[in-house]
C-alpha cells in the first residue's frame, strides 16, 4: 500500500429535513450564486425549500441557470463574471454533479485573474475559491464530497476532470427524497457513473489494500441491491438512500487511498461525451463491459474473480478465469436490467470519430490498471459499436 494524505473536509448533512441547514451559509456570507441545471429543482421541491430557508436565514442570493449535463466553460465564465459583479460571498449548487461541478469551478474562476479554462487544464492553479456548499438532487458523481470537478469545451471537443482540495464543498445536503422524482434513466445512469467510480479503484495493480477492496465491493452490492428498487419504486427512501450515500463514500477517496492508479473508463468516456454529448453514465454503462473483456487475462483474472464471487457470489468451484468470464457477464446483465444502452449504435454513435478520440487518449493510460495504447484503446471503442 502507498503512502497517502486524508482529507475529506466536507460536513454532511444526511436525511429528511436536512435542507433546514441551508441558514448556516449566513455564517460564510451574506451573498449567494445559485447555480443549477433545468426546472427539476422546482418540480422535485429543492428550490422552493432552499429559497425559503435562505430568505428566513436574511442571505440574499442570486441564480445561475441552465447548467448543462456535461456543464460547459462559457457557464462557468458567466458564473465568475456574475460573483465578482455582485459580490458574492458562498456558491450554492443544488443539482447533481454538473450543477455541483459547474460550481465548484466557478467558485475557484472568481478568486482567479486568467481564463478559468486555466484551472480545468491544471489544477493547481487553483489557490482559492468562494466557498461552494451543495444540495444533492441526484446520485451518481459523489461530487458533493470531494475536490473533484469535469467541465466542457465543445467547441473544441475537449472535456477534462480537474482537482484541488479547494474545491471541496464546505457542507452538503443529502436528502434522498430530492431525487424522488429522477426518470428512471437518469437513476439509472448515476447508477451505472457510481459503479464505474468503484470499479476505477478497485481494479488497482497496487498490492496490499485488502480492506479498500471489500469497502469497494460493499459500495457495489450496495448499487445491486438498490439501484433496480430506486428504478421501480422511485419513492423508497431506503433504495434511494443507500443509492445517495453510496454516490458519497463511492468518490471522497476513502476506497483508493494508498491504491491510486490512473483511471481508464472516464478518460475512454469524456472523449465519447465530448464528441457526442451523451450522458456520461451511459456512456460509462457501454465502456465498462468491453473494457473489462480486453484487461482480462491470466494475470488480471483473479482480481476480476474476486469480483464475481465477492461481489455477485459466484462459487468457488469455477476456475479464476471462469469466475472472471462470468462476472463480466453478469456485469453486463445488470446494466441491462437497469435498461441501459450496451453498445454505441444505441445511443446513435458510429465510428466516425472513434480514430480521433483514441489518439486524443494516446499515453494517457501507461500507469493503469492494465496499461492501454492508442491501438488497443481503439479497438475497446470499436468493439462498443
Amino acid at each position: 500500500m502507498d503512502k497517502f494524505y486524508y482529507s475529506i473536509p466536507t460536513e454532511v448533512y444526511f436525511g429528511k429535513g436536512q435542507i433546514k441547514h441551508l441558514a448556516e451559509i449566513s455564517k460564510l456570507g451574506s451573498k449567494v450564486l445559485m447555480v443549477y441545471g433545468g426546472g427539476s429543482i422546482k418540480r422535485n421541491g429543492a428550490y422552493d425549500d432552499a429559497c425559503t430557508v435562505l430568505h428566513e436565514a436574511g442571505v440574499k442570493y442570486y441564480e445561475l441557470s441552465g447548467v448543462d449535463p456535461n456543464p460547459r466553460i462559457e457557464t462557468v465564465r458567466l458564473g465568475a463574471d456574475l460573483c465578482r459583479s455582485k459580490d458574492i460571498d458562498v456558491v450554492l449548487a443544488i443539482g447533481g454533479g454538473s450543477a455541483i461541478d459547474c460550481s465548484k469551478v466557478i467558485a475557484a474562476a472568481a478568486c482567479y485573474d486568467g481564463d478559468p479554462w486555466d484551472l480545468v487544464l491544471d489544477g493547481s492553479k487553483i489557490t482559492a475559491a468562494l466557498p461552494v456548499v451543495t444540495v444533492l438532487t441526484m446520485a451518481a458523481t459523489g461530487s458533493e464530497m470531494n475536490g473533484n470537478a469535469v467541465i466542457s469545451d465543445m467547441r473544441k471537443n475537449d472535456k477534462f476532470g480537474t482537482y484541488s482540495q479547494w474545491l471541496k464543498p464546505v457542507f452538503s445536503v443529502l436528502d434522498p427524497k430530492y431525487t424522488y422524482s429522477l426518470p428512471k434513466n437518469q437513476t439509472a445512469a448515476g447508477v451505472a457513473d457510481i459503479m464505474s467510480h468503484v470499479f476505477e479503484q478497485y481494479f488497482t495493480n497496487v498490492d496490499g489494500g485488502f480492506l479498500q477492496a471489500r469497502l469497494c465491493e460493499a459500495v457495489l452490492k450496495t448499487c445491486i441491491e438498490f439501484g433496480p428498487t430506486a428504478i421501480s419504486e422511485p419513492e423508497d427512501f431506503d433504495a434511494r438512500a443507500n443509492i445517495m450515500w453510496a454516490s458519497s463514500l463511492g468518490l471522497n477517496g476513502l476506497l483508493s487511498y494508498g491504491t491510486d492508479v490512473a483511471w481508464t473508463v472516464h478518460g475512454m468516456e469524456h472523449e465519447l461525451s465530448a464528441f457526442y454529448d451523451i450522458t456520461h453514465g451511459a456512456g460509462l454503462a457501454i465502456l465498462t463491459p468491453f473494457w473489462m473483456d480486453k484487461v482480462l487475462s491470466e494475470k488480471t483474472a483473479p482480481q476480476f474473480a474476486a469480483y464475481g464471487r465477492n461481489v455477485w457470489g459466484l462459487g468457488d468451484e469455477l476456475s479464476d478465469m471462469e469466475a472472471a468470464e462470468k462476472a463480466i457477464q453478469c456485469t453486463r446483465e445488470f446494466f441491462k436490467k437497469m435498461d441501459l444502452p450496451a453498445t454505441l449504435a444505441d445511443v446513435d454513435i458510429d465510428d466516425k470519430y472513434l480514430p480521433k478520440m483514441a489518439e486524443k487518449l494516446k499515453d494517457k493510460f501507461s500507469n493503469t490498471f492494465v496499461p492501454l495504447n492508442e491501438e488497443e484503446v481503439l479497438e475497446i471503442y470499436r468493439a462498443a459499436l
